[in-house]
């Protein structure tokens, strides 16, 4: 089948073609269009601070590491704009949980709980011109793997702040330096111990706090058992200076860890 097509907010970066592996990297990404900062209400400065904290700082590096080191090449998909353009995965209705901080598909308050958009603001423009072709293009990339190995394995890869930021809904449970996120229709149990396996060496693993649950397309959510998926979310203070700074050397541990989840997941 012919190779799927990104939306130009995202990139495709081709793997092994026997890989069913998919590193998924939504929120590396500072980028944000002319248009879209116009309809953001923080000044520079302070939409600067914001970028520090909401982005998942160097994730596309250690992703990119994982894949140059891993046995077998596996596919990677990174967002190429902020989360603050959309956010690719959330929930684009009611079903967003975090909807109730004003952080939905668009958000409207900032990690802090302040304004970051007016409050009358129509989310369904940059859906419509972001988060659905995003949405359709990992789907097809998904569907890609599907068709290439008869399985496609999402490793969703994100980082998170040392201390608990005002927007989170579940922060005052265990910080690991790894949290594993799982889903109970679409991370089977080989998949978890192999993670487990595969950071022992990075410190505590703990599952699905302060974050849980993993990206899996809407087309595939809950319906189809060849499509599994693992979040790793990993503490930045391990690999980043925080709020938004240079990577350091507990990076390349990082990502010989998750190339070793890699090469253990079965080909």
């Amino acid at each position: 089948m012919p190779r799927p097509v990104p939306p130009p907010a995202a990139t495709l970066l081709p793997g092994a073609a026997d890989s069913p592996v998919l590193l998924h990297v939504p929120h590396s990404a500072r980028g944000i269009p002319a248009d879209v900062r116009a309809g953001i209400v923080l000044d520079d400065a302070a939409f600067a601070r914001e970028l520090d904290h909401i982005t998942d700082g160097h994730t596309d590096r250690i992703a990119a590491e994982a894949a140059r080191r891993a046995a077998r090449t596996p596919w990677r998909f990174v967002n190429r704009l902020s989360r603050l353009v959309v956010d690719p995965e959330r929930f684009p209705d009611e079903r967003e949980e975090m909807l109730a901080v004003g952080m939905g598909a668009v958000y409207t308050r900032t990690t802090h709980r302040e304004v970051l958009r007016a409050a009358d603001t129509d989310p369904e423009p940059l859906i419509a011109r972001y988060f659905r072709p995003y949405a359709q293009a990992m789907a097809d990339a998904v569907a890609d793997r599907l068709a290439a190995t008869g399985r496609a394995v999402v490793i969703d890869v994100h980082s998170y702040p040392t201390a608990p930021l005002p927007y989170e809904l579940h922060g005052t449970g265990p910080r690991p330096p790894v949290c594993l996120g799982t889903d109970a229709f679409h991370t089977p149990p080989a998949l978890l111990s192999a993670a487990r396996e595969a950071f022992a060496g990075c410190g505590e693993t703990g599952l699905d706090s302060p974050f849980s649950g993993t990206y899996v397309p809407l087309a595939y959510y809950g319906r189809d058992p060849r499509v599994s998926a693992l979040m790793v979310e990993i503490r930045r203070d391990t690999y980043m200076k925080e709020p938004g700074g240079p990577p350091t050397p507990g990076l390349a541990g990082l990502a010989a860890a998750l190339a070793d989840l890699v090469d253990a997941l079965p080909h």
